[in-house]
């Protein structure tokens, strides 16, 4: 089991962070927090990528280099997911501080209340 964790111990973070993230945005009712988790649940996926494209030995891939070769596809996934992972998070602070001018508040049960009694 030690060998187990110690070998594949970057998938283990990376489905904790998912984990984590997931919790966050389905346990939290402040808006901001979901954001968190958001962030941490992208971090994990991103994570997760990264250590899924890993080959022992590999090398890049160059014409002069050895095999294996070593894909740089999944890299560059992960640097547009990086890039729309900041975008998403600037529009829905944005969104969120619109919500709280509005309704004065950022816990979600609050707000729904105050959409019903409208």
């Amino acid at each position: 089991m030690i060998e187990l964790l110690t070998t594949r111990g970057y998938y283990l973070v990376s489905f904790l962070l998912l984990g984590v993230g997931t919790y966050m945005m389905i346990g939290n009712e402040n808006l901001v927090k979901k954001v968190i988790g958001m962030n941490i649940f992208q971090t994990g996926i991103f994570l997760f990528f990264i250590v899924a494209a890993f080959v022992e030995g590999g090398s890049p891939p160059l014409l002069s280099a050895p095999a294996p070769y070593v894909s740089p596809l999944p890299h560059v996934l992960i640097l547009t997911a990086i890039v729309v992972g900041v975008s998403l998070t600037a529009v829905a602070l944005g969104l969120i501080v619109r919500i709280y001018s509005e309704y004065g508040s950022l816990d979600e049960a609050s707000i729904q209340k105050v959409i019903a009694d409208e």
